[in-house]
């Protein structure tokens, strides 16, 4: 098997504009309302993290109107486009975020929308706790995940030739019980339908 990673790093370099145009449309409203609560928690102006970044829009746009804003995403072409369509980010890092490098209690918020399902399920319980190590006390993660256990691949994802694109993820109980042994408060969820199935919403809180 390829490296799933090099999939969706090459995946979302050739589907970036087929996947989120610059103006992201109805999809602002939908990030809104999912990033509701969380905005409704973490002070305005505290440093938030977004894993997954992608292109910058809608989610890192909302966010960086009332936080200072760290983008990380794996695919350079999704980071050159988020450079420059959300100016008003503090930066966007193109990296690995298993790998990425942030000091013990750095933010007081971290998202990830529809990024870490796409990450082999092995590497995401270790993920979680570098999280739960870089949010502060007090601090809120908001995170979509799996809702069923899957794991694969489609070819020409968005019908774009050539594109291929790697999913991985547990079931909603699982991940519940991870988020529980790491430390996080499970403040909140809730399902988030997409075709046949959908994802966990999730709103985790580190203890104070």
């Amino acid at each position: 098997m390829n490296d799933p990673k090099a999939t969706v790093k090459a995946g979302y370099d050739k589907v970036s504009y087929a996947y989120r145009e610059n103006d992201a449309g109805s999809e602002t409203e939908r990030y809104r309302e999912m990033a509701e609560e969380f905005t409704g928690k973490v002070p305005k102006g505290s440093k938030v993290l977004d894993l997954g970044c992608g292109c910058g829009v809608p989610a890192a746009k909302l966010l960086s109107s009332r936080y200072r804003v760290t983008g990380v995403d794996l695919s350079e072409v999704q980071i050159e486009r988020a450079r420059a369509l959300v100016p008003d980010a503090e930066k966007f890092i193109c990296c690995d975020m298993t790998e990425a490098d942030f000091s013990e209690g750095e933010f007081n918020g971290i998202v990830s929308f529809y990024a870490i399902i796409h990450l082999p399920v092995e590497e995401q319980y270790e993920l979680f706790q570098s999280i739960y190590r870089w949010l502060a006390s007090g601090g809120y993660f908001l995170v979509t995940t799996g809702h069923e256990a899957w794991t694969g691949t489609e070819r020409n994802w968005l019908k774009v030739e050539g594109a291929d694109m790697f999913w991985s993820h547990h079931d909603r109980d699982t991940y519940a019980g991870w988020f529980g042994s790491i430390g996080f408060d499970i403040v909140n969820e809730r399902f988030i339908p997409e075709g046949d199935s959908g994802h966990t919403l999730f709103l985790l809180r580190k203890p104070k």
